[in-house]
């Protein structure tokens, strides 16, 4: 299936347990949300544009979820009814802006931060897949969807709960411990079992 342009990008921070245990931060009570814009999302095989006031741009390899329904004030029990699918992600972010401004919207925010592909998955149970980042052929990072403080359906419930989840929005699940830089000419590989691979170069406009 093909990936369309969302509504909306609803992220959550801070959800696999061994990345809170890499940074020495306790775990979240409830889901950290922020927004990424449409206008953020790339195809597999589109490069990612490393903008010119940021000195840091980090990879984070996260499962993406796809809404195939609208939902609002769902159960998690209720909540794979509303998934239409699967897909990899890669929640760039401009890590020195992130920390400059104290909050996540501009660092997370540019035109070309949001790779998704390289198409969305049916059928499959999220909660036990390996993930990987591999940057120039190394593997970065490496763990598996079981390492999720909140899993996909109690985010699609918690979400739902917060604001109307629109047929093609894309919930981004959180990234596990790994995270890094990238500079320009620079391959950047997601990988998720059962899905396929993302593949993405980072260059300058």
């Amino acid at each position: 299936m093909a990936i369309s342009i969302p509504t909306k990008i609803i992220a959550v921070g801070l959800n696999y347990k061994d990345h809170a245990e890499e940074l020495g931060m306790d775990l979240p009570d409830e889901p950290i949300l922020f927004l990424k814009p449409p206008t953020s999302v790339i195809s597999n095989g589109e490069n990612i544009i490393l903008p010119a006031m940021s000195a840091q741009v980090d990879y984070e390899a996260e499962l993406a979820v796809v809404i195939g329904k609208r939902a609002k004030n769902i159960g998690i029990e209720q909540a794979a009814d509303y998934i239409t699918g699967y897909t990899c992600a890669n929640d760039v972010t401009a890590r020195d802006l992130q920390t400059k401004d104290g909050q996540w919207s501009r660092a997370k925010s540019f035109d070309t931060f949001c790779p998704l592909g390289p198409e969305i998955i049916k059928g499959i149970d999220p909660t036990n897949l390996n993930i990987k980042l591999i940057l120039n052929g190394e593997v970065k990072q490496n763990s598996n969807t079981a390492q999720m403080v909140f899993n996909v359906f109690e985010l699609v419930s918690f979400i739902s709960k917060v604001m109307t989840l629109l047929p093609g929005d894309v919930i981004l699940t959180g990234t596990p411990p790994g995270v890094g830089p990238m500079k320009a000419g620079d391959k950047v590989e997601v990988q998720i079992d059962k899905i396929g691979t993302l593949a993405n170069e980072a260059a300058i406009s």
